[in-house]
Order: structure tokens, then sequence, then C-alpha cells
């Protein structure tokens, strides 16, 4: 039996991606688990399986430091990624049956208060 080289993905050596690259994939990768554990895939979000304040704060905490310590490099992908945070922080704020102080938030250290 022969394998089959085309079906094997694609391997990038690392260093040659280029740094935003890598920044905005992980910033999406954070994005989107953080969307998972608030529970934001189901119409009821406190229903999903894996509905998680603690997890999501973490996730939207290391999202925030990430995107504001590389803002001034993403160019063209900061905005998205910084209303995407925002989106975040505040569907946290909205899952939290006690939510926090303004400033007191998932990645507010980082980002100042978050209001609608």
């Amino acid at each position: 039996m022969t394998e089959n080289v085309n079906s094997e993905p694609e391997v990038r050596d690392l260093a040659e991606v280029p740094a935003i690259e890598v920044i905005t994939r992980a910033a999406v990768m954070l994005m989107s688990a953080a969307a998972e554990k608030l529970g934001l895939s189901e119409s009821d979000p406190t229903t999903s399986p894996h509905f998680d304040l603690d997890e999501a704060r973490k996730l939207i905490g290391a999202l925030a430091g990430l995107v504001q310590s590389s803002v001034a490099d993403l160019g063209i992908h900061a905005a998205p990624l910084r209303d995407g945070l925002k989106s975040l922080q505040l569907a946290f704020r909205e899952a939290s049956a006690h939510p926090d102080e303004p400033g007191k938030g998932p990645g507010e250290k980082q980002t100042g208060p978050v209001t609608d």
C-alpha cells in the first residue's frame, strides 16, 4: 500500500511564518475558546455543556493581554481584534450572575472599563 503524499497537510516552518500571522492566529484561537466557554454557540448560553465562566475569564484575560501588547503592530487587524475582545467582555458581563465592577472584569486591567 502506498501513501498519498498529497493527502498530508502542508507543514510550514515556523521561522517562515510572519509574526502578525502568529499573533492573529493565537488571538482567534483565544477568541473562539472564550466564545465556547461563554456558550455563545447555543441559543441559551447557560445550557451549553461547555459553559464555564472561570475558564472564559482566563481566556479573555489572555486575549486582552495579547491584543493590547500587540496593537501597535497589528495594523488592519487591530480594530477587528479589539471589537471581538470587547464583545467577549460584554458577553461575559451579561452571563455573570454577579457582574464584576467596571474595570474589574476579565481583561479590563489591560483595556480599561468596558461599556455598551
